[in-house]
């Protein structure tokens, strides 16, 4: 009740009304926003024209540039510090508790009945902590707010939280407190503009930016950019392609904002027919491709396995005089491997290392993995010798592709090895082996790796059980999958599985049916094709059979 009663009091007012009436006593000549079909054929009259350019090409190393928002994952990867954490498990319950009062503002006064004395630090953490719950996430963005320990990192947290949730209402109220205070609003809008095109609303995604240019009366290019960066991202290419040519006249059409639009069909769609399009609309328009252009290309080619078209444009783009940089490398290596072509592979390799470019284990991952996949693991083997050789460490994606072609023995092998370089193994690494025994057929394998697990201090989660049950059931085991059905629902108190128990039943049913048919009688009507029903010595029109 206290967190509906805190949400029910910021929207009152609707958000774009909200924005309206900030905006209008301090600049009155800014327009109202505009609705999504308006909205689409202009943009801020803040971009001056330029006029059109002739093809220019100055050779450099091809870098990209990067036009991402903030990453709130990355920073909270990073670790919280140990009296933060102790603190968390203190005030969490408590949390939990204060979603019974009747108020908001009952629930923050027992937060402050607390031992705890909240810091940024700490509230930022909290929040995190408690993204799946938003109410009471935001029960304690409030809390912070009453200790002043809410800045601009956690209120674009809270907004982007909001956001994975739909809340947007509640979202763009926070947007408006951040204007009533004259603070920045750009990163907090730019997320509202993520999440809009993460839940698939490329209209209120554009609608937002045009909104934001509004707030500013400078605006970068570099806004822009990320805007059909993020449209892209989230796969609204082809929204972004149409607002990148709808918009030319204030935003000219240029190399960069082709490059998104091309990333966006090659690395993100995958697809090739509409990369070579934008490949060739860059011609059409004057644009001369730059490094970064012939690095999504190629990378796109490698991707599907196109070796002619990918080393054709590598050596294109190096007659061009770009520098191919480790992505380009990386997608020769993978495709070349792909190809049957693995000696080429490690001599690309051995190119990179001339040209001053160091390999990693990306670099030789992209060799072992599409060797695992052909099932040419004694191959596999050799790279990662060359690959200790070259003192780069294996990672737990090398020894996830090698353990594909392990036996029980050589499996357990590879999971001490991976606990004494300390990289797992992890819960993906026994779903993974249980899997790969299971359709194989090799119950009594998984069985042992099954108890192989409380070694490794892994605990059977519900995708585990799903392995098991569905691997015994398709190996004829029912007796065995049901054990471990029963054992899921009971001892570690999860859920029926609808789909599990349907496959459970399945065999009772098969067994059901052929008793009912037993003794009864079946007609077959031979018909050879083009010569409609046979008749005479070769076959008879009818037959009847007997079911036994």
């Amino acid at each position: 009740m206290a967190l509906l009663t805190i949400v029910r009091r910021l929207q009152l007012l609707r958000p774009c009304q909200l924005l309206r009436v900030s905006l209008s006593s301090a600049h009155r000549f800014i327009p109202s926003p505009l609705p999504p079909s308006s909205a689409m054929l202009c943009f801020s009259q803040a971009f001056h024209q330029t006029p059109c350019r002739q093809c220019k090409h100055t050779p450099h190393s091809a870098c990209r540039r990067p036009y991402e928002i903030m990453d709130f994952s990355a920073e909270s990867a990073e670790g919280t510090r140990g009296e933060i954490r102790l603190g968390l498990e203190e005030i969490r319950e408590r949390v939990q508790k204060a979603r019974d009062f009747a108020s908001g503002d009952e629930a923050v006064a027992f937060l402050d009945d607390s031992d705890v004395r909240p810091d940024k630090d700490f509230i930022f953490s909290l929040i995190w902590d408690l993204r799946e719950e938003w109410k009471l996430a935001f029960l304690v963005y409030k809390w912070g707010e009453r200790w002043d320990c809410v800045v601009e990192k956690t209120c674009c947290l809270m907004i982007w939280l909001l956001g994975n949730h739909g809340k947007f209402g509640t979202a763009w109220t926070l947007v408006h407190e951040l204007y009533r205070a004259s603070k920045d609003t750009q990163q907090a809008m730019l997320i509202l503009i993520d999440r809009y095109a993460a839940a698939n609303n490329p209209d209120k995604a554009i609608e937002t930016f045009h909104l934001m240019q509004k707030f500013k009366f400078s605006p970068e290019q570099k806004t822009y950019f990320v805007f059909l960066n993020i449209l892209c991202k989230h796969g609204n290419i082809e929204e972004a392609e149409q607002f990148m040519y709808l918009n030319k006249k204030f935003s000219p059409l240029e190399t960069e904002s082709f490059n998104i639009i091309l990333n966006g069909w090659c690395n993100i769609a995958t697809d090739v027919y509409e990369a070579k399009r934008i490949w060739r609309e860059m011609s059409k328009c004057c644009i001369e491709p730059d490094g970064n252009s012939y690095t999504h290309m190629i990378s796109c080619f490698s991707t599907v396995g196109n070796l002619f078209d990918s080393l054709r444009l590598y050596d294109e783009m190096k007659k061009r005089g770009w520098v191919p940089g480790l992505e380009v490398y990386h997608s020769l290596i993978y495709v070349l491997t792909r190809e049957n072509c693995s000696s080429e592979a490690l001599k690309t390799i051995d190119r990179m290392k001339e040209t001053g470019l160091k390999p990693n284990s990306a670099t030789y991952n992209l060799v072992i993995r599409p060797l695992c996949e052909a099932e040419k693991f004694e191959d596999a083997r050799i790279v990662l010798a060359r690959m200790l050789e070259d003192d780069i460490s294996p990672t737990i994606e090398t020894y996830h592709e090698l353990l594909k072609g392990e036996t029980l023995e050589g499996t357990l092998g590879v999971l001490s090895h991976m606990r004494k370089s300390r990289l797992g193994p992890s819960r993906e690494t026994f779903l993974l082996i249980l899997d790969k025994f299971l359709k194989t057929g090799q119950s009594e394998n998984a069985l042992k790796i099954w108890s192989e697990m409380n070694e490794y201090e892994i605990k059977p989660d519900r995708e585990h059980y799903k392995v098991l049950v569905e691997g015994f059931a398709k190996c004829g085991l029912i007796a065995k999958a049901k054990e471990f059905y029963s054992e899921m629902t009971s001892s570690f108190g999860l859920n029926d599985d609808p789909s599990l128990k349907k496959l459970l039943e399945e065999p009772v049913r098969k067994e059901a049916r052929a008793k009912k048919g037993e003794g009864q009688m079946t007609i077959v009507r031979r018909i050879t094709k083009g010569n409609g029903l046979q008749r005479g010595r070769r076959s008879s029109l009818v037959r009847i059979r007997k079911n036994r």
